[in-house]
């Protein structure tokens, strides 16, 4: 009776054994909140507890765990290095370097009081919440971008995040998993896999249809003018597609997403509750979402002083060592779990931000634009728009069957590679990163035969 109800319900199987049904399921926490919280450590409030007065406690209290509640609080000192060094006047490529390090304690930050939050308002809209702030660095950085008409840097990063998660977070964590687990058969959840996978093929094609228009015929002005209202309407289509990822996840097919942990862990997860209050909570994530905006201006302004001083193309900084850094907190957390042979919480976190930021973040960059009468499009240029596509489908047959080992994370983190050194002999002209209509433009054959 019970192997034909796992045959009936083949999502309840991990690893070809039931899943367990946890408190994680109950309150919704998603792949992302189990990643980030594998970073995490707990506070001891044995000094604290003993202040007399209660305000003072709790603040204290809440001190503790925001700043010493993480293993990457060594970091939080160059928050205020990064402000004081633009303040003062300090080179620019160490303003760069220390913002970026200040964003990196400051996204896993955010996934915690998320998770906090969530722990009050129940599992949906806990889930709505991570939905709109999982890729909320990437988000503000690319705003800021934008409203600096550096639409170059907007599609590089953006770019970089999506490569980063599908090739480098994916092909680690699958080569580390198959290599400390070798003598286990390693499967997944394949329905969770097709899904986001689908969801990417149609982020792909939104972005080859603009691409395309340059090799139409017609003069550069009336072919641009074309890919900018195809690129803003496939947006709209995709923030449609977007939330109807977000109802399938949520609501009807939320059995697929929801992370799942074993025996061992199902203690020490049963005993965590909320250490932040809800108000209290929402403030701390205002408040980081302020630092996390003026961190990402300082980025913007300085990533072409980095790139002159430390002698990378800003196409290589903007799409390896901004989406390496800025995700290295979520990215080391998927890695973990893939060594505890936890490839469906793996899974859930590279492809679940490789699909936000390319359903989510990327058309909400294109309709920003719109309003704000920039012409950001989906055109993302022959070289980013191929090494896009690449990856995607290496991707797609690396998930097709259910099973990993070691070998396919090394091909995903090869492919990475490969692409890495391209975008790092690749020399982009500071000119081009200022300019509202950057990409490359692609002349019909009929073109050079004139020419000629």
């Amino acid at each position: 009776m019970g192997s034909r109800s796992h045959e009936e319900s083949p999502w309840l199987l991990e690893n070809g054994n039931p899943k367990v049904l946890t408190k994680d399921m109950r309150h919704g926490r998603t792949a992302h909140n189990m990643s980030s919280s594998s970073l995490r450590k707990k506070s001891e409030l044995t000094v604290i507890s003993k202040v007399p007065y209660g305000f003072l406690r709790n603040f204290l209290a809440n001190l503790q765990e925001v700043f010493l509640g993480t293993k990457l609080f060594i970091l939080f000192p160059s928050i205020p290095l990064a402000i004081i060094a633009h303040c003062f006047g300090f080179a620019r490529p160490w303003v760069f370097a220390l913002s970026l390090l200040g964003l990196t304690v400051l996204a896993e930050r955010v996934s915690f009081m998320t998770e906090q939050v969530a722990c009050y308002t129940g599992p949906t809209v806990g889930g709505l919440l991570n939905a709109t702030c999982g890729n909320a660095t990437e988000l503000i950085i690319a705003i800021f971008a934008l409203s600096n008409n550096k639409i170059a840097v907007v599609k590089y990063s953006l770019l970089g995040s999506v490569l980063s998660n599908l090739l480098l977070v994916l092909g680690t964590s699958l080569l580390c998993g198959g290599i400390a687990n070798l003598r286990q058969e390693q499967k997944y959840d394949r329905r969770q896999a097709d899904v986001n996978s689908l969801m990417l093929l149609l982020a792909l094609l939104c972005h080859m249809l603009p691409l395309l228009f340059r090799y139409g015929s017609g003069s550069p002005a009336v072919v641009a003018q074309a890919s900018l209202n195809v690129s803003r309407a496939a947006s709209l289509v995709m923030l449609c597609a977007y939330c109807a990822y977000i109802a399938f996840q949520l609501w009807t097919h939320r059995q697929l997403f929801e992370a799942q942990v074993d025996n061992d862990d199902e203690g020490q997860n049963d005993s965590e509750e909320a250490v932040i209050g809800f108000w209290s909570g929402i403030g701390w994530l205002v408040g980081m979402t302020a630092i996390i905006a003026l961190l990402s201006e300082y980025v913007v302004q300085t990533i072409e002083d980095a790139s002159n001083s430390w002698g990378l193309s800003v196409s290589f900084i903007s799409i390896i060592l901004l989406a390496i850094v800025g995700n290295a907190a979520e990215h080391a957390g998927a890695v973990i779990f893939a060594f505890k042979n936890k490839l469906d919480i793996t899974l859930g976190v590279a492809l679940g931000s490789a699909t936000q930021i390319s359903m989510f973040v990327v058309p909400v960059c294109v309709i920003v634009g719109w309003i704000l009468g920039i012409k950001m499009d989906l055109n993302f240029n022959l070289l980013e728009t191929g090494s896009l596509a690449l990856a995607i489908i290496v991707t797609a047959f690396t998930l097709q069957d259910g099973t990993s080992h070691y070998m396919k994370g090394l091909v995903l983190l090869l492919c990475y590679i490969v692409i890495g050194a391209c975008f790092f002999v690749q020399t982009t002209p500071s000119d081009q990163l200022n300019d509202e209509v950057h990409n490359v433009m692609l002349k019909p054959a009929t073109d050079a035969v004139f020419r000629a």
